[in-house]
């Protein structure tokens, strides 16, 4: 009997340490980076191999300073949401958030208004015969997001709808016409010379502002600041303040970290508009993906 049960744990033992050997061969070491500033990127310098993601560690190594010096720490400068139209929006802070209402009515004139509205004008650049059916109207739009927003560590597309508040007060729309349906130059020709038409929710921007003289507010091929997107990013015009021309460091979103004309010195991350052509002569707001977290535009 004591030989049985000898030989029973014995067979158990080894079983166990088999099944702990094939364990062992499904672990695929992967190389871990410290993100000690939280901001989704590793310092290439100090790493660790492991089965499973540590913690403080990300997959990336590409944070040129992990200490939350660079990138976004300074966060974004109080002083551009002067910029924003006050007639239209509302901008409050609590602590470390900033909540921009607005009733979505821009301070330009347009063709998309009323004609008996004293902003309303004929069509400069807009085609009237495809020009989208509605009149500029009063609308809902709130976004609560970081002052100090920070790069995710994955990027996320932008979807139908508003995806910004431009300093108008009006919203920001990407390069979609509807699911899965790409902007058209067709469809761009009916757009005012702010860049914008009517649609289902109501008046919005897809495009950077035409250079004509009925544009005196919005920027066009300049620094002036565009207004901010649901990841609390700011997004400015084609030029940077910092340089005086269009920046050339620019990642895959349009974004860089520099000083603006808002920050007095102090260098954030921050968008431009990117300087290409998207369709024909017409080029895009933001048709790229976010490098933060995007908030819920109500």
């Amino acid at each position: 009997m004591k030989y049985l049960t000898f030989s029973l744990l014995l067979l158990l033992g080894a079983t166990f340490l088999i099944a702990s050997c094939d364990d062992d061969d499904d672990c695929v070491e992967t190389t871990w980076y410290q993100d000690s500033d939280g901001d989704g990127l590793g310092n290439p310098d100090v790493s660790q191999s492991a089965c499973e993601q540590p913690e403080g560690y990300v997959s990336d190594n590409t944070d040129t300073d992990d200490t939350g010096s660079s990138s976004t720490s300074s966060g974004n400068p109080k002083a551009a949401f002067d910029e924003f139209n006050t007639d239209a929006v509302t901008i409050s802070f609590d602590d470390d958030e900033v909540t921009i209402e607005s009733n979505g009515l821009p301070n330009h004139t347009s063709p998309y208004w009323s004609s008996t509205n004293s902003l309303y004008i004929d069509p400069v650049i807009a085609n009237a015969s495809r020009m989208s059916p509605g009149t500029i109207r009063s609308g809902s739009y709130t976004l609560t997001a970081p002052l100090a927003p920070q790069k995710a560590a994955n990027t996320s597309s932008t979807g139908l709808g508003a995806i910004g508040i431009a300093i108008t007060g009006a919203p920001i729309f990407n390069d979609e016409e509807g699911p899965n349906v790409a902007l058209s130059e067709n469809v761009a020709s009916g757009f005012d010379y702010a860049g914008g038409h009517m649609g289902p929710s109501g008046y919005h921007y897809h495009l950077e502002s035409s250079d004509v003289p009925e544009n005196t507010i919005l920027s066009q091929n300049d620094e002036k600041l565009v207004g901010i997107l649901q990841d609390g990013f700011l997004l400015y015009g084609r030029k940077c303040n910092a340089t005086g021309d269009y920046p050339t460091d620019l990642d895959e979103s349009g974004g860089h970290t520099s000083a603006t004309q808002h920050s007095d010195g102090e260098e954030f991350y921050h968008y431009h508009i990117i300087n290409e052509y998207y369709i024909g002569d017409y080029i895009i707001l933001f048709g790229v993906d976010l490098q933060g977290t995007p908030n819920t535009i109500m």
